[in-house]
């Protein structure tokens, strides 16, 4: 399930980039909002993965609870900053949650929690 849900948060970065391309074209309304519906899909399936991650987790930890807020906070920020720049509103402060709330995650996920696939040693 690890594999599954770091395929999805890969996945939803690169439809998130796409979408943020694609909102700022005149004449490409239709597919950015082809594309943020795709995007919407996938984050489903990240909180599906991340969801059994959780529940299969041996031990319940504060490390676990802020990663799984940490990874809640980026979707929400990515959802927030895709539809502002639809609408052509400004997104700083999204975009700085976004960061924070991202390198949380990772650094949790990847750096602190011994479950799946390990980058730091």
């Amino acid at each position: 399930m690890t594999h599954l849900h770091i395929t999805a948060w890969v996945l939803a970065l690169i439809l998130f980039a796409i979408v943020l391309a694609f909102s700022n074209q005149s004449g490409k309304e239709k597919p950015a909002k082809i594309l943020h519906m795709i995007l919407r899909l996938d984050y489903l399936l990240i909180l599906y993965s991340g969801g059994d991650l959780f529940a299969n987790y041996g031990s319940m930890s504060g490390e676990l609870i802020i990663k799984a807020i940490a990874g809640l906070w980026v979707i929400i920020a990515m959802e927030a900053i895709a539809v502002r720049k639809q609408k052509g509103g400004a997104a700083k402060s999204w975009w700085t949650q976004f960061v924070i709330a991202f390198i949380l995650a990772l650094v949790l996920g990847f750096g602190r929690l011994p479950y799946g696939v390990s980058l730091f040693g």
